[in-house]
């Protein structure tokens, strides 16, 4: 006759503690633990009384269900933050509403008064060659500009073409070639525009601009 040992088997504690359900459910953490305690429970019905689980193994089970639980709520938690700190930075947005940027982008609006636009060089200039170009990609005019310091310099175009008449009001763009000496330098073309309204999407804050296109926040060199 075999006698069973009974002395590692699972204290009734434990087992009122595994077999509570939860009164709520519908949460990711609940249903996590949910399905834990069925497979716990299935498991301790079906073990094999010569070789019952024990409590430390219990316990362990347990424990790795907290680490689960612990993860899921801080999951959410920064899911929570997050969301706060897009709704914040969407607000602080909101003051550049009507004020001027320069981002990266080779457009530039001109009315009867001209244009603006600006010029990155990293690496400073001795000279900057700008050539203003028609809807059509025709050269409407030449401008050379003289020394440019390291980083962001603004320019301006006073909207004349190459005979000294006044261009037509419209969209135009332009292309940059900075120079040190006779050497070609690094000089990233900047458009300027104004800040019309703030948008807050799966992909980040963005800001629509007067030029129809919509940038980051982090796009934006300079502010007017």
């Amino acid at each position: 006759m075999t006698t069973v040992n009974t002395n590692n088997q699972v204290s009734q504690d434990i087992l009122d503690a595994v077999n509570k359900k939860s009164s709520s459910k519908g949460t990711t953490v609940d249903e996590a633990q949910d399905r834990f305690m069925t497979l716990l429970v299935t498991q301790m019905k079906n073990q094999d009384p010569l070789n019952p689980m024990d409590n430390a193994q219990v316990t362990s089970q347990m424990a790795q269900l907290n680490t689960v639980t612990g993860i899921n709520k801080l999951n959410d938690t920064m899911s929570s933050l997050i969301s706060s700190v897009q709704l914040g930075q969407s607000y602080q947005a909101t003051s550049m509403i009507g004020h001027s940027v320069l981002v990266s982008g080779n457009s530039l609006s001109h009315t009867d008064k001209g244009g603006y636009f600006g010029v990155n060089v990293p690496n400073g200039a001795d000279t900057v060659s700008v050539n203003i170009k028609d809807g059509a990609g025709q050269v409407v005019r030449t401008l050379s500009f003289g020394k440019q310091d390291v980083g962001v310099n603004a320019l301006s175009w006073d909207g004349k073409a190459t005979d000294g008449t006044v261009a037509p009001s419209g969209d135009y763009t332009y292309e940059i070639t900075a120079k040190i000496g006779d050497a070609t330098t690094t000089a990233t073309a900047l458009s300027l525009a104004q800040v019309q309204s703030v948008s807050n999407s799966s992909s980040g804050i963005k800001l629509n601009l007067s030029n129809n296109s919509a940038v980051a926040v982090s796009d934006v060199v300079e502010i007017f």
